[in-house]
C-alpha cells in the first residue's frame, strides 16, 4: 500500500493527471494521480489516508520547490490539475460524510480573476482536510 502512495504522491507532484497524459516525459504511459487514486480506494486504503499521505505532502512538496524557485506557475497548475483529479474520487466521501468533516469554508474571488487559481487551489487543500 506504502508503494501505491508514493507513487500518487510522485504523479501529483509531478502533474501527471492521468495515463494519457504525456506530462512528464519521464512518466509517460505510466498510470496517473486519476488512475492511482481509483486503485489506492480499490486496495482499501481510506480516503484520509490517500490525503494525508499522498496529497497534502505532495502540494506541500509543490510549494516549497515553487518558493525555492525551482518550478514555476506550469509545473504548479499541472500539480493541481492532478490532485483535482483524484478529488473526484475523493469527493463522495467528503460529500456523503462517510469522511469526517470539520466545519464550512467560504471562499470566493471574482470570476475569472487571475487570483480564481491560487482560490481553488486552497479549496481543493480545505475541501480535502474535511
Amino acid at each position: 500500500m506504502g508503494n501505491l502512495l508514493e507513487k500518487l504522491l510522485e504523479a501529483v507532484e509531478l502533474g501527471k493527471v492521468d495515463k494519457k497524459s504525456p506530462y512528464p516525459p519521464q512518466l509517460k504511459d505510466q498510470n496517473g494521480a486519476y488512475e492511482l487514486a481509483g486503485k489506492a480506494l480499490e486496495q482499501g486504503i481510506k480516503p484520509n489516508e490517500i490525503l494525508e499521505k499522498a496529497l497534502i505532502p505532495a502540494m506541500a512538496n509543490v510549494g516549497n520547490r515553487f518558493s525555492r524557485k525551482e518550478i514555476y506557475v506550469p509545473q504548479m497548475l499541472m500539480s493541481a490539475k492532478a490532485m483535482g483529479k483524484v478529488m473526484i474520487h475523493l469527493g463522495p466521501f467528503f460529500q456523503s460524510g462517510e469522511t469526517k468533516r470539520e466545519g464550512k469554508f467560504i471562499i470566493g474571488t471574482v470570476s475569472g480573476d487571475l487570483h480564481d487559481i491560487g482560490k481553488n487551489l486552497v479549496a481543493m487543500m480545505v475541501e480535502g482536510g474535511g
